[in-house]
């Protein structure tokens, strides 16, 4: 799955899945522009690099092209002049664009259980400001480079989190936004060659995740919601292996405005996890029983008995 000679952009890749992803192009041969916001603390102490710059450094230890550009995703003036500047670079060239700047998970963590009417009204901005609005601009700014030569991939990092109710009603109400914006950008540009979908992946063990989840010794915490779930869930690469697998695949367009579940790509490309493992898919029924906390039920399921699409989807209908 060579992306050698590509160009690729993916937004918030200091860190977790943004990084994980980032990675994963690099190792396929990608050149791969990744930003952030410049860090109150500039330097690393150990490195003397920011995070940000270490990822790029990795990319191109990997194989990749690794450049580390400081972008405030929720100012659209350095947003509009980051495209210009590829653009420019890359005389007009630009493959692929993954949206997964996000700025709102300190405020969902310190805002969790309490209810949108007691909560700060601006929690709409700090979760769906850069979470939302900035992946519009970033998409249009981006199809405007890949429609010249009709050809592209955008993926939009997304969560189940638009099925139902989670965290808060600004994170669902945002989550479902952004796979309608999937579905709709589809439309639009399908006549263009231009694929969008939107990739949910499963529970990821992020910097953040194992810090709330697991004990010192990286066991799971016990008597805490969800631990063991995560404990099993993904790397941050895999989501990469996806998004790698996905822009190498020559009918991708087959799945533009479609969601897709990361476990599920794996099983149709042939890919497993960094560490060797096949994490669990949210359709999996053991995955839902283990999510409920019928543990000992979800044990005697086969993790390949799956709910079809269409069940979750009929299940969140309102009509």
């Amino acid at each position: 799955m060579s992306l050698a000679g590509k160009i690729a952009i993916v937004t918030g890749a200091s860190r977790g899945i943004g990084r994980g992803i980032a990675l994963q192009l690099g190792e396929a041969g990608a050149t791969v522009y990744i930003t952030g916001r410049k860090p109150e603390q500039s330097l690393n102490s150990e490195h003397g690099l920011t995070g940000l710059e270490e990822t790029a450094e990795e990319i191109t230890k990997r194989g990749g092209k690794g450049i580390a550009r400081f972008v405030d995703h929720a100012n659209m003036d350095e947003v509009k002049n980051f495209f210009e500047a590829v653009e420019q670079d890359h005389q007009g060239q630009l493959d692929i664009l993954i949206n997964n700047a996000y700025q709102a998970v300190t405020a969902i963590s310190e805002n969790m259980g309490k209810p949108f009417y007691e909560t700060d009204p601006f929690i709409w901005d700090t979760v769906n400001n850069v979470g939302l609005r900035n992946h519009y601009f970033c998409s249009v700014y981006a199809s405007r480079i890949m429609v010249q030569r009709n050809k592209g991939l955008i993926v939009n990092v997304s969560s189940g989190g638009g099925l139902r109710y989670l965290f808060n009603v600004a994170y669902g109400v945002g989550k479902q936004a952004l796979d309608r914006l999937s579905a709709d950008m589809a439309v639009e540009l399908a006549k263009k060659n231009v694929c969008v979908v939107s990739i949910w992946p499963g529970p990821v063990r992020t910097e953040l995740v194992d810090k709330m989840f697991k004990n010192p010794d990286g066991t799971p915490k016990e008597g805490v919601k969800n631990a063991m779930v995560f404990a099993n869930g993904e790397t941050v690469e895999y989501p990469g292996r996806a998004v790698v697998a996905l822009a190498a695949d020559p009918r991708r367009m087959d799945k533009t405005g479609r969601i897709l579940i990361t476990e599920d790509l794996g099983r149709e490309y042939g890919f497993v996890d960094i560490d060797g493992v096949t994490p669990p898919n949210m359709r999996s029924v053991s995955f839902i029983l283990q999510h409920l906390g019928w543990n000992t039920t979800a044990n005697i399921v086969p993790n390949w008995v799956k709910l079809p699409g269409w069940c979750i989807w009929a299940g969140t209908s309102r009509l």
